[in-house]
C-alpha cells in the first residue's frame, strides 16, 4: 500500500484555512435522483462555492503557499476553461497580487466574463486549453510571474478538502465518482480517502471526446490526443498531466468515458431532480451513475457537481433536449 499523499493533520489544517474563507459545502441525497437511478445518490455540491466550482480551494491554499515562500511575487500566470481561472484570480486578487489568465479561442463567455469580475487579465491565446497553457508558461518565464500549473502539491491539499468534508459526513460510501481534467479533483478524493483510511471505490470519469487518460493507461505512457472536442469543458484535455496521472492510476477503481449526450441528460437530471445547474464537466460524473445503474443499484454512491457555471444558451439547449455543438 502506498503512502496517503497527505496526512490527516496536513487535510484538517488544510480545510481550517479553507474554511475561513468560504464555508463548506453541503452533501444531499436527492430523493429523486434514487427514483431515477436506483441507488442512494449523495451529491457534493461544489457549485455551491463562491465561484460556483470546487477550484477555489486550491486556489486559496496555492496562492497561501506562494506569498509564504516567494513574499516578492508580484503575481501570476496560468491557463483555464474558466473554473481553474475565476478561482486563482479571486485569491491572488486578494493578497494583493496580479492575475494574468490565458483562456482558449472560442472559450465560455460568461465564464470569461467571471474571470474578468474577479479581478482577472483575461489573454486569449490559441485553440484549445494545451495551447493556451503553454503560452502562459512561456509568459510567466519571460516576465517573472509564477506560472500556477493544473496540479501542485498545494494546490490539491486545497481541493481535497472537499473531500474530507463528504468523507467525514458519509465514511460509508460504496463508490464515489469524480470527473478528471487535469486531475487535481479525483486526485484530492483519492488523498482524502486514504487519509482517512476508508475503502471506499473511486471512479474516474473523462469525456469519450477526450479520452486522453483511457489512452494513456492502455498504453502505458502519456499519450496526446489531436482534438478534445466536448462541450464538458472543464474536461476537455489533450494530454494527462503526469503528476496526476500517477495518483489515480494507482488510486482509482477504474477509469469511464461518458458521451456529450450522456452529459446533457445528467444536466437535465440534475435540474429536474434538484433544481441545481450543472456545467458539462459537472454532470459527467452522474452520467458515468446513470450508465452504471445496473451495477450500483442499492448501494449508496457519491457523485461530485464540481461546478455549476454553464452558459445560458448551452443551458437552453440542453433543456430543450438537445447537445451543445463545439
Amino acid at each position: 500500500m502506498t503512502e496517503p499523499l497527505f496526512t490527516l493533520d496536513e487535510l484538517h489544517k488544510a480545510a481550517d484555512f479553507v474554511h475561513a474563507r468560504m464555508p463548506p459545502t453541503p452533501q444531499y441525497a436527492w430523493p429523486l435522483l434514487a427514483e431515477a437511478i436506483g441507488t442512494e445518490t449523495w451529491v457534493k455540491h461544489e457549485n455551491h462555492t463562491p465561484t460556483g466550482a470546487f477550484k477555489i480551494r486550491g486556489a486559496h491554499t496555492f496562492i497561501d503557499w506562494l506569498k509564504r515562500t516567494q513574499p516578492d511575487c508580484p503575481g501570476i500566470v496560468t491557463a483555464t476553461r474558466g473554473n481553474h481561472g475565476q478561482g486563482q484570480a479571486l485569491a491572488a486578487r486578494a493578497a494583493g497580487m496580479v492575475a494574468r489568465v490565458y483562456v482558449p479561442e472560442g472559450n465560455s463567455v460568461e465564464k470569461n466574463a467571471a474571470m474578468r469580475a474577479f479581478g482577472a487579465e483575461l489573454i486569449v491565446h490559441g485553440a484549445d486549453f494545451d495551447a493556451a497553457r503553454q503560452e502562459a508558461q512561456r509568459v510567466a518565464k519571460a516576465e517573472g510571474l509564477a506560472f500556477v500549473p493544473p496540479y501542485h502539491r498545494e494546490l490539491v491539499r486545497g481541493v481535497a478538502t472537499y473531500a474530507l468534508e463528504l468523507f467525514t459526513a458519509l465514511p460509508d460510501l460504496h463508490t464515489v465518482y469524480v470527473p478528471i481534467g487535469c486531475g487535481s479533483g479525483i486526485c484530492g478524493t483519492i488523498a482524502a480517502r486514504d487519509a482517512l483510511g476508508l475503502s471506499t471505490r473511486i471512479v474516474g470519469v473523462v469525456s469519450e471526446n477526450a479520452d486522453c487518460v483511457l489512452r494513456s493507461m492502455a498504453a502505458g505512457d502519456y499519450v496526446e490526443t489531436e482534438t478534445a472536442r466536448t462541450f464538458a469543458d472543464g474536461i476537455a484535455v489533450r494530454v494527462p498531466v503526469p503528476e496526476a496521472f500517477d495518483i489515480y492510476a494507482r488510486g482509482a477503481e477504474r477509469i469511464v468515458t461518458v458521451s456529450d449526450a450522456e452529459v446533457a441528460e445528467a444536466i437535465r437530471l440534475y435540474y429536474r431532480a434538484t433544481h441545481n445547474l450543472a456545467e458539462g464537466a459537472g454532470a459527467a460524473a452522474l452520467a458515468a451513475l446513470m450508465a452504471d445503474r445496473a451495477i450500483m443499484a442499492g448501494k449508496r454512491v457519491g457523485v461530485i457537481l464540481c461546478g455549476g457555471n454553464i452558459d445560458g444558451d448551452w443551458f437552453e439547449t440542453v433543456l430543450s433536449g438537445g447537445v451543445p455543438q463545439v
